[in-house]
């Protein structure tokens, strides 16, 4: 983008206001926020890659097709594309297009050639026009846009694509060459748990080249009114005290919520979301607290380290454990082992089930329920395995038995319903304290001890209402920001069970609820550990560096 793109936009291009009058664009805050990112990718000389959630009538896609027509109606051979998800729409940011054409001064227009409905070709009858295009389509037939090579691809409403949203989406991202001169924006209004949540999370957590840019209702100059001297609410203080929110804003939130949501506070949430969080609820009912979960969403720790156990292994025990800092790493830790204080550890883990979910292990502060590491990955299951072993020894207590001291790996738990695996190996391995439960033989009619926590009708209902008080009442225990993510996608169908939407995962929420479950069998007679016994890793100071801190397994 050239250093007059923002100039040439706001002194000639014209676009339909509310009203239907024909005005000058002049950017408002959020749109100069998506103009500032695509100016630094370009100064960076990287290709632009923007990803946009959008709140209400932010302008986004007006500022992307200004972007697009005047980088396309002022160059030589650039094509562009700009699809959206239905049919009118593709007819409105055509429409939107043409008119920018028409309403530039005549010495400004480009030659314009003959063509359909939704393609402007800015060229000649003799060919020495710019020979550049803007090709407007809409997603839903197959192969659409692949065909086409791109300078520039305008991407709206993705998360409203249906079910061919990821098939088509990287047939055109294929179509756009990864040079610095060339520009994909993809923006969408959210829609639950799909494709566009997928990319979106990629870019937020900085795993692809997308810049995700997000602007809540509180960044806008015209959302405002003269504050009336009423009382704050507890929730209107928690908006000052988070964001900032003025007593000006918070006055138009009021009247938004009575006149334009009908008095629903929810309904505001998701019409005016102040966070990306509140963008992507649920469309179902969520049984967890919404608000509280979105709360500790902003205030979340980063983890301490990331990274995974490197070990010894023999085909009979694991030694020599060792942790190693790797950003892709699959256990994240936020409270280092509290070795030198009296307390215990359980760890609640979710196994795989179809192949497509997760392998999960939560370790919990046995005593006060903080959430201090997570392990989540598509292991196969002898790996999984073995990094649950090594996180049990990682956070080891000591407790006293028969008058003696002993070290004692985390209380595992371990969901038993899918695949015994786990269970059977950890114990051959010789990691004995796991998680009781209660079987009766079919046979004898007696009842017998198996390891393991098995998930039935009477047991998922029973974990789950459990962690829906614990999210409710101690939301602050919860350090993970996927855990939560996950959380809030959680719905109640229409038979009342809890669980994932369609497409999406509660192996976090399942773990999670099984780690709480895990507590009720810790026993506290912990003594402090000497310092003989001790890790020889820094307790008070967290090792960052790329090698790994030895573990000692006895």
């Amino acid at each position: 983008m050239s250093i007059n793109t923002k100039a040439y936009i706001e002194e000639y291009i014209k676009i339909r206001d509310k009203s239907g009058r024909i005005i000058d664009l002049k950017l408002n805050q959020g749109q100069l926020k998506l103009y500032e990112a695509i100016k630094k990718q370009r100064k960076e000389g990287k290709p632009v890659r923007i990803i946009i959630l959008k709140a209400r009538q932010i302008g986004f896609s007006t500022l992307t097709e200004a972007i697009i027509f005047k980088e396309t109606a002022t160059k030589f051979n650039i094509n562009s594309g700009i699809i959206t998800h239905k049919e009118e729409a593709t007819t409105n940011l055509f429409n939107m297009s043409k008119r920018m054409y028409d309403n530039l001064p005549t010495v400004m227009q480009p030659d314009l050639k003959a063509s359909n409905a939704k393609e402007l070709v800015f060229d000649n009858k003799e060919g020495t026009g710019l020979k550049s295009k803007i090709k407007c389509m809409t997603a839903g037939s197959s192969g659409v846009g692949r065909s086409d090579t791109f300078n520039n691809l305008h991407i709206s409403e993705l998360a409203f694509w249906g079910d061919r949203a990821k098939e088509t989406a990287l047939g055109l991202f294929q179509a756009v060459p990864n040079l610095p001169n060339t520009m994909i924006v993809i923006e969408s209004t959210a829609n639950g748990y799909e494709y566009f949540k997928t990319l979106w999370d990629l870019a937020v957590r900085g795993k692809s080249d997308f810049i995700p840019i997000f602007v809540g209702w509180h960044e806008m100059e015209e959302y405002k009114m003269p504050y009336t001297g009423f009382k704050l609410t507890e929730k209107e203080k928690e908006l000052q005290q988070i964001y900032g929110v003025t007593l000006e804003q918070l006055t138009w939130r009021r009247w938004c919520i009575q006149n334009n949501c009908a008095g629903d506070e929810s309904q505001f949430i998701q019409e005016y979301p102040i966070n990306p969080h509140e963008a992507f609820l649920s469309t179902g009912t969520c049984p967890f607290d919404k608000g509280a979960i979105i709360n500790r969403l902003e205030t979340i720790p980063k983890p301490l380290k990331v990274g995974y156990f490197k070990y010894n292994y023999d085909g009979m025990k694991i030694t020599n454990i060792q942790w190693i800092n790797d950003p892709n790493g699959s256990v994240k830790i936020y409270k280092i082992p509290n070795v030198p204080k009296q307390t215990k550890y359980c760890i609640g883990g979710d196994t795989a089930g179809d192949g497509s979910d997760y392998y999960t292990g939560h370790v919990l502060d046995a005593k006060t329920g903080d959430q201090v590491a997570v392990l989540k990955q598509q292991f196969d299951p002898d790996e999984y395995v073995k990094q649950m072993y090594c996180l049990g020894y990682y956070y080891l207590a000591q407790v006293v038995v028969d008058n003696e001291i002993i070290k004692e790996p985390a209380l595992m738990a371990i969901e038993a319903n899918f695949d015994s695996f786990p269970i059977k190996e950890l114990t051959r391995l010789g990691y004995t304290n796991q998680y009781v439960r209660e079987k009766v033989d079919t046979y004898t009619g007696q009842k017998e001890k198996r390891f393991g926590f098995k998930t039935t009708v009477l047991t998922r209902p029973t974990i789950i209402s459990n962690l829906i008080e614990i999210v409710r009442e101690h939301t602050d225990t919860i350090n993970d920001e996927d855990t939560l993510q996950e959380l809030l996608t959680i719905i109640r169908n229409e038979k009342g069970r809890i669980e994932a939407p369609e497409g999406g995962h509660d192996d976090q929420m399942m773990g999670l609820a099984i780690a709480h479950e895990a507590r009720t069998q810790v026993t506290f007679n912990v003594v402090p550990i000497p310092k003989e016994m001790r890790f020889n890793f820094n307790i008070e100071k967290p090792v960052t560096a790329d090698y790994g801190e030895e573990i000692q397994v006895i």
